[in-house]
């Protein structure tokens, strides 16, 4: 709990970007009204909302800027030479101008901007990922691990009206699945919120409530396109720490880590490394090192395991590719490689820590998913999921990135229970 405090405010500057003062003006309307003025009477207005697209021509610029109050955007047509401001997919703005009638077929108004004023940055290296906040509550057991808290009512039903849900609920170990049946409509999206593990572990890595940083990629088709989305959002987020928090960082590396920054920085300058599972495999057999599970083909990587190969590859952080298929969920994509079968997984292990991410392409073939889910017994429950590869399914793939194990690796901090203010674990449920 040492850290606890420093960490909150760590977590704050890496979620929150720093608004700009506002504009005051009269003539605000919304974009439903302004998309309702009839007719267009030239006024000069104010509108504000967030950049849902850009298009940028030699002498004119084009937005479409939404505030919620309606399913239409607004178009805002402006003068090439504010296209060298911060303006980004997802920025609030603030625009002031003349509401007029637009030459185009499609919407009866556009606003012709005079000014616009950049309330709140959004990061380029978003890439246009949507934030979306996946279920807490569910009935799908992601992982397949059984690891999970079932959720019923303090007062027990009458066995006669059955379950609350009409199914037996649990609470959520991966927001994946969901994720899944959006990245059809949205192509990129995420999710940052709490999960839930049942494992009875007192170790110094693991949590039975954690949270996780996760995203699904839609037309992405190998493992390289996905471990660099991975490696990127690594660098980036401790960059922004870094900048954004020197004083917490700082504190941490000072009285908690003596050294760290150094292999922190060692991190970051660094290009991660990929080796195959049976690559790691064959580095362990050949260890002097004696292991408390003796590494074998077929069998899962323990955190020693993950710890010893990071320190093999000069303290970088490295990416296990192709586990077997045996180990892995049934969502996981088949490599058709043979006898000794393989699915597109990966891993990316770090120092310290061990495993940090964990992601995979995904099954989009219908037939090879269908096959899967008959072997392991699934084919009821989850038919929904099936039924994705029916209509308009794409090579997707995506990742989930433990949070509480990510400040442990950019802070130097050993236990994970030191970087959550209320640590929740196999018999600790206190406050």
């Amino acid at each position: 709990m040492l850290a606890a405090p420093c960490l909150l405010r760590t977590l704050r500057c890496l979620c929150s970007s720093a608004p700009r003062p506002r504009c005051k003006g009269r003539g605000r309307l919304s974009v439903r009204d302004a998309l309702r003025a009839q007719p267009p009477s030239g006024e000069r207005v104010k509108v504000q909302g967030w950049i849902r697209s850009i298009r940028a021509q030699k002498e004119v610029l084009f937005l479409h800027v939404n505030d919620g109050s309606s399913l239409e955007s607004l178009q805002v047509v402006a003068d090439a030479s504010f296209g060298s401001r911060d303006l980004a997919f997802g920025s609030s703005v603030e625009v002031h101008g003349q509401l007029v009638k637009s030459p185009a077929k499609k919407q009866n108004v556009e606003l012709k901007a005079e000014h616009i004023e950049v309330v709140g940055n959004c990061d380029a290296k978003d890439n246009g990922f949507v934030h979306i906040h996946t279920p807490i509550i569910t009935s799908n057991d992601c992982e397949g691990a059984g690891e999970l808290f079932q959720v019923e009512p303090s007062s027990k039903m009458k066995a006669s009206e059955g379950n609350f849900f009409n199914v037996p609920a649990f609470l959520t170990v991966s927001g994946q699945l969901h994720l899944e049946v959006m990245s059809g409509a949205f192509n990129q999206v995420f999710t940052f919120g709490p999960t839930f593990r049942a494992e009875n572990s007192q170790s110094r890595r693991h949590l039975a409530e954690f949270y996780m940083v996760e995203a699904e990629i839609s037309f992405i088709e190998n493992l390289q396109d996905l471990t660099q989305i991975m490696e990127d959002l690594f660098k980036t987020s401790a960059m922004t720490v870094l900048s954004n928090c020197p004083e917490d960082v700082e504190l941490c590396h000072k009285f908690l880590a003596p050294g760290h920054k150094d292999r922190l920085e060692h991190m970051l300058k660094s290009n991660f490394l990929i080796i195959s599972y049976t690559e790691a495999v064959d580095i362990l057999k050949k260890a002097s090192q004696n292991f408390t599970f003796t590494p074998e083909w077929g069998a899962d990587l323990q955190t020693e395991h993950e710890k010893y190969l990071v320190r093999h590859c000069g303290n970088i952080p490295v990416f296990v590719i192709n586990y077997p298929l045996a180990l892995k969920p049934f969502y996981m994509r088949d490599n058709e490689d043979g006898p000794q079968r393989t699915v597109a997984a990966v891993d990316l292990l770090v120092p310290g820590v061990g495993e940090l991410f964990g992601g995979s392409l995904r099954e989009e073939r219908y037939h090879f998913l269908e096959q899967q889910l008959a072997r392991s017994g699934l084919t009821e429950a989850y038919q929904w999921y099936l039924d994705l590869r029916r209509f308009g399914s794409v090579p997707h793939g995506g990742f989930g990135m433990g949070f509480e194990r990510y400040l442990q690796c950019i802070l130097g901090v050993d236990n994970i229970k030191d970087v959550i203010p209320f640590p929740r674990f196999t018999h600790s449920c206190l406050l």
